[in-house]
């Protein structure tokens, strides 16, 4: 199931969709003013992302062999959503995976420490809105030049190269 959410993100992300998205986020007028529709691309995507987390919780729903009202709709679930991203970083696929895993690292390791998980939990979240404002990921891909899901379009300066990390290693090698 993960394996097929990540390739659908990865493949909105590389279509003509993902790259009028793209537009939108950067400048709306702009994008419009070049024929992209932000309405229709906006409401795409929105029933996209509404189908995938309906089914991701239809997934937890079945997964607990009951429902409690209060443990289903709770804040909390928001609050996971808005860590994961703050921490791993948005406008990337490998951002939310690793503020999805050191979430869950935390939240497994801190579990028997009671409310320290959770003032750990916001003082990791603050030290990285503070010091890398574009999440974990953002200033790993800033220092390495890496990205292992190229989604994006870059323009390169007259002069360098495309591939980052892996294509300057292998061009030393020579």
């Amino acid at each position: 199931m993960l394996a097929a959410t990540l390739l659908a993100a990865y493949l909105l992300l590389r279509s003509r969709l993902g790259l009028d998205l793209t537009a939108i986020r950067d400048d709306e007028v702009g994008a419009r003013s070049v024929g992209v529709q932000p309405a229709r691309a906006k409401r795409i995507v929105y029933l996209i992302a509404a189908a995938g987390a309906g089914g991701a919780g239809a997934l937890i729903i079945i997964s607990q062999l009951n429902v409690q009202a209060a443990s289903v709709f709770s804040v909390q679930w928001s609050a996971y959503m808005i860590f994961v991203a703050v921490i791993g970083g948005v406008g990337t696929i490998e951002g939310p995976i690793l503020g999805t895993i050191l979430f869950f690292t935390l939240q497994q390791s801190l579990a028997e420490r009671g409310a320290w998980y959770l003032i750990i939990v916001g003082t990791v979240a603050v030290l990285v809105a503070m010091y890398a404002p574009r999440g974990l990921w953002g200033a790993i891909s800033d220092r390495f030049d890496l990205r292992l899901f190229p989604t994006g379009y870059w323009l390169h300066p007259q002069g360098s190269s495309p591939g980052g990390l892996l294509a300057r290693l292998l061009r030393r090698e020579r």
